[in-house]
């Protein structure tokens, strides 16, 4: 299963994600295989051996309202527990989840505006 709290992944979700693509491109030496959203393809990162390392996202679709940022997902053992912990605690849940049980994610906002993904896995 993993290690809860661990991060597993970050995306990145703007406008011109294309742009954006090739700029981390030559910057960091990414390369990049495409992930069909049904009209348009949002992009995985990959190092030059292609193991996945970050998404770039089109601001569109289950993506649209997301803040341009690198959004780290963090593992998480229990997701409801969790959303309902940052609610306590005086966070935000930015993005309810999307899907259920394993694979299942939420966007929340610690009290301060620092912003987080959480995923269960």
């Amino acid at each position: 299963m993993g290690e809860e709290g661990k991060i597993i992944s970050a995306d990145l979700t703007v406008e011109h994600a294309e742009q954006v693509r090739e700029f981390y491109k030559k910057v960091i030496g990414w390369e990049h295989s495409e992930v069909n959203m049904g009209n348009y393809s949002d992009y995985m990162m990959t190092t030059k051996e292609g193991t996945p390392v970050a998404g770039i996202c089109h601001q569109s679709g289950s993506n649209a309202g997301l803040p341009p940022v690198w959004l780290t997902y963090f593992q998480v053992k229990d997701l409801d527990y969790s959303l309902k912990m940052c609610r306590e605690l005086g966070g935000n849940v930015l993005r309810k989840p999307e899907g259920s049980g394993c694979g299942s994610f939420a966007v929340i906002e610690y009290p301060e505006g620092a912003v987080c993904a959480l995923s269960q896995i």
